[in-house]
């Protein structure tokens, strides 16, 4: 796969917002067409297999943190936050950990019971009943996906360039409504990876939590 380089600077990530709000109120294509126009970007994006780049992450309360991802499909992620947060979160195509350097801690969940399975994953199929909501603006695509028996009461939404294909960002409702969203930038597609990039240390962390 050829390289291919999404340079966005941090006022376009921002603008996002904006346009994000516009799509919103925007009156939508006909449902059929835009299916079909939100399923062409699915593909899209689902073929790219590698991509790495910054991102700039917004929290429930307004908190906003970056740093830079690495993903690898199907089910491979690694986000290095910036200092000072001590976050790195990373999957391994099975297991999804939250590690925090500073205290030492490793919060782990099966990467299948996330929304995140649906980014990461190898396919995203509109046709499924999970998802919840198709939207073609003239600034983004957005798409809606939720499965109550795999992710509960969350969600992912997923927000495309329509011109580009490009993601820009995606959103996370967890199950208390709370949402995150991470915009993303910089982004080169086709990278190859060392061969433990997404690893997670399973010996370390059951011999620190003493199991």
């Amino acid at each position: 796969m050829s390289k291919n380089t999404v340079a966005l600077s941090r006022r376009h990530v921002l603008s996002g917002i904006a346009a994000a709000g516009l799509a919103a109120v925007l009156p939508a294509a006909p449902a059929a067409a835009a299916q079909d126009a939100a399923q062409r970007i699915a593909d899209h994006f689902s073929s790219v297999r590698t991509m790495a780049g910054e991102f700039v992450q917004f929290g429930p309360n307004g908190e906003q943190t970056g740093g830079k991802f690495y993903i690898e499909r199907p089910g491979k992620m690694l986000f290095l936050y910036e200092e000072p947060s001590p976050i790195r979160v990373v999957a391994d195509g099975k297991t999804l950990v939250v590690n925090n350097k500073k205290l030492n801690t490793w919060d782990m969940y099966p990467l299948g019971k996330t929304p995140l399975k649906v980014l990461l994953g190898d396919r995203i199929d509109l046709t499924e009943k999970r998802v919840r909501k198709v939207t073609e603006g003239e600034e983004l695509t957005t798409i809606v996906i939720g499965d109550k028996q795999l992710f509960g009461d969350s969600e992912i939404t997923m927000m495309f360039d329509p011109a580009s294909y490009d993601l820009r960002q995606w959103t996370i409702r967890d199950a208390q409504g709370k949402d995150t969203t991470v915009m993303v930038f910089n982004v080169q597609q086709g990278v190859k990876f060392g061969a433990k990039t997404f690893d997670i240390p399973y010996e370390r962390i059951r011999r620190e939590q003493g199991n």
